[in-house]
């Protein structure tokens, strides 16, 4: 775990902090909606309103076995590596392949990320950061399962049991044509799917979905959820009110 590790210095100032719970904000979306972009803005704010932000990454930090996994399906479907740009598009061929038999093995995988998840956020904890953001959270791979079948529903809903519950889970909605326009990793026909699919586990894990909009505008969204949801446990943190108003 890299990025913890290397995160324990800018935060190892917060231990005389009264706060032993930090907050817990994630964002997911489809490929190419902007998720980056909203986290170093949210992270910039946070820290220029005195709080200690600790940013962590799901793919990087709490998926196992990440590089056999990698591999495994581009030996097996013949996909690309990289990340897709509009100078040079990526064909990848993992996440949006459909076959049955993937399904169980995708659901045990999950699973310990699930129980590996739960550990970092424990382990992260510990740090006494006040704001601990995740670029994508176990929502994201639930996304890409068949979420029409009861049974992976019922498995979504097991599986939100073992992870801590973020205080904010943000879905940030795009339209894909756009999405594909900036990150051609993707079908379009797929991205579709893939965003009917947050738009469901959304109702089902109870997350916020952010409507598309400019990146200034989303920006702004976000940091008012964010005031909304957690401004009582952030107590300490006098809230910035330049996100709101910047243009």
């Amino acid at each position: 775990m890299s990025t913890l590790n290397s995160s324990a210095n800018s935060t190892a100032q917060a231990g005389d902090r009264p706060r032993t719970s930090p907050v817990l904000v994630s964002f997911s979306g489809i490929d190419g909606a902007g998720k980056s972009t909203q986290i170093e803005a949210l992270a910039r704010h946070l820290r220029q309103s005195g709080a200690q932000v600790l940013q962590l990454s799901y793919w990087d930090d709490a998926a196992v076995l990440k590089r056999f996994r990698e591999n495994t399906m581009i030996r097996l479907f013949k996909g690309e590596k990289g990340i897709g740009s509009p100078d040079k598009p990526v064909r990848r061929n993992d996440k949006n392949v459909r076959r049955w038999y993937l399904t169980p093995g995708r659901c045990a995988l999950f699973l310990m990320d699930a129980i590996h998840l739960r550990l970092l956020v424990h382990r992260a904890s510990a740090l006494r950061p006040d704001v601990i953001i995740f670029d994508r959270y176990c929502y994201d791979p639930l996304a890409a399962m068949p979420l029409d079948s009861r049974w992976v529903r019922q498995f979504a809903r097991i599986l939100l049991r073992i992870v801590p519950k973020p205080e904010l889970a943000c879905v940030l909605d795009a339209w894909p044509e756009a999405a594909h326009r900036r990150k051609p990793e993707y079908p379009v026909d797929f991205l579709h799917r893939y965003r009917n699919a947050y738009l469901l586990l959304a109702d089902i894990a109870g997350m916020k979905v952010v409507p598309p909009g400019t990146p200034e505008e989303v920006e702004r969204h976000v940091w008012k959820q964010l005031q909304a949801s957690v401004a009582r446990q952030l107590g300490s943190i006098q809230f910035s009110t330049s996100a709101s108003s910047e243009t």
